[in-house]
């Protein structure tokens, strides 16, 4: 038997406190409570004009929380969260706005970001307050940190595009790398490289002609698609603690520096650095090692072709400064490229006649090459470390750290496609994604606090009224007088 709900409630009129209406343990109050707000006012202050005349503007604080709200929830676009905060009672008492308030027009964070948040710093400097914020409360546990990138879709069409000619982006440590290889061409008696003119390098990519600041991604046998990539570094609990966002066409490998180098001071406790197989560069250990930290990286499948010999094959002979082939012939040092690599040859009088020839070589002039890195020792430094089962369980832990930090941001907060335009715009959006998801774990992590000392607090209350009940029966009321029991 059902019952017939009244429509007459539709139109009820009622006493009601804002407060009420919004769930007690709803995330947002949990937030809230976590972090005072107020912060973002010392922020802005340079940014507002101290003119009072004319309309005033909306609320800093309720401005940022709006933004909040989309990246909290995964909303799609602004416009769509301005007409879920008109219907949501939580939403409306998070921004600080009546049940008869009128909720600001979607296109008033755009207007406040061109007049005045553009080129600024206010995004970085408020992600930094709220991961200070992680370090306060003691959340954040970097001892290892984990490394790596994801790309956001562009919001660009894949189909409108046009070859241009751009200039050859410098490389990492391209000074440092410079520096070092003329100083051992000095060693080995050769004349030093002039310096490299790079204007004169130039390489031809695919430009969007929608989003011209996004990059062609390609990966396997992914689909094409105009991408951003972003770079984030996490602790051993999924705090996220720096980011640097880039073209999607930009190999993780040149974005590993600046993403380190915003670690600042939460890296100086640091034992281990876990990176994928796309940072495992020469540079990129030297650069981990020098700071003193030990590098987790994976193994490297050698890109040799079937039925030759390897290079590890071939056993470096660091005294006399040479390689010794499977054969027991030596390769001695002939020059140091470019590039950074010293180039080992063979003899070809010894290699005509080799056994071996046929895995080793198939080059005309019967000479076996083989390059070695003037920072190989590094790299090799690295592998080592891959041995050691401390290192190598710290490696494992990122597809419980970094890899759902990504996932979750993709599947619930909207980092899977870009919602705007240009480099700038989306160092904001991930920038502010990130935000919003170590402000949900530091809010969630600080009411599991409370509740376990709530209930730390019942259980001391608990064993204390027992402990009294027991001590009250050795007691016995005689002619009104307590006397200790001997029973």
């Amino acid at each position: 038997m059902y019952r017939k709900q009244s429509r007459e409630n539709q139109n009820q009129i009622q006493f009601v406190c804002l407060d009420d209406l919004v769930p007690k343990d709803h995330i947002l109050r949990e937030i809230d409570k976590a972090i005072d707000f107020s912060f973002i006012y010392d922020e802005v202050a340079e940014l507002y004009s101290d003119y009072e005349g004319g309309r005033p503007g909306i609320d800093p604080v309720s401005l940022f929380k709006i933004v909040f709200i989309q990246y909290l929830f995964g909303i799609r676009s602004m416009r769509q969260t301005i007409k879920e905060i008109e219907v949501n009672t939580a939403y409306r008492w998070f921004i600080g706005y009546g049940l008869f308030d009128h909720i600001p027009h979607f296109s008033t964070f755009g207007k406040n970001y061109v007049r005045r948040f553009k080129d600024t710093n206010i995004f970085e400097n408020i992600f930094s307050h709220i991961l200070k914020e992680a370090v306060r409360a003691g959340f954040i546990d970097a001892s290892a940190i984990f490394i790596d990138g994801t790309h956001i879709k562009a919001n660009a069409n894949k189909n409108k595009h046009e070859k241009v000619i751009v200039d050859k982006p410098i490389k990492q440590y391209q000074s440092e790398l410079e520096a070092e290889i003329n100083k051992d061409r000095e060693i080995h008696e050769k004349q030093p490289f002039n310096p490299k003119n790079d204007s004169a390098q130039q390489v031809e990519k695919t430009k969007s002609t929608t989003d011209p600041e996004s990059g062609l991604f390609v990966k396997g046998e992914h689909e094409r698609c105009f991408a951003y990539v972003a770079n984030t570094a996490c602790d051993k609990n999924g705090f996220v603690i720096g980011v640097a966002v880039d073209a999607g066409n930009v190999h993780d490998s040149q974005m590993f520096h600046e993403v380190y180098n915003k670690l600042g001071e939460i890296k100086e406790n640091t034992q281990a650095v876990a990176v994928d197989a796309g940072y495992k560069t020469p540079g990129i250990m030297r650069e981990i090692i020098e700071d003193g930290k030990i590098p987790c990286v994976p193994y490297k499948r050698p890109m040799t072709k079937d039925g030759f010999f390897r290079k590890n094959e071939f056993i470096y002979d660091e005294y006399y400064d040479c390689y010794i082939c499977p054969n027991n012939q030596v390769l001695k040092y002939t020059t140091t490229n470019r590039e950074g690599y010293k180039e080992y040859k063979s003899d070809p009088k010894v290699c005509q006649n080799c056994p071996c020839r046929s895995k080793c070589t198939m080059s005309q002039n019967m000479t076996k090459v083989v390059t070695r890195h003037i920072w190989a020792e590094y790299m090799e430094q690295a592998e080592e470390y891959r041995y050691v089962p401390k290192y190598k369980e710290i490696y494992k832990e990122r597809k419980e750290t970094i890899e759902r930090v990504f996932a979750e941001g993709k599947e619930r907060h909207g980092l899977r496609y870009a919602t705007m335009r240009g480099l700038a715009k989306l160092k904001m959006q991930a920038t502010l994604i990130f935000a919003c998801m170590n402000l949900k774990k530091i809010a969630l992590w600080k009411k599991k606090g409370r509740d376990s000392l709530l209930k730390s607090y019942v259980l001391f209350l608990i064993l204390y009224n027992s402990a009294l009940t027991k001590i009250k029966r050795v007691f016995l009321i005689f002619r009104g007088k307590p006397v200790l029991s001997t029973v």
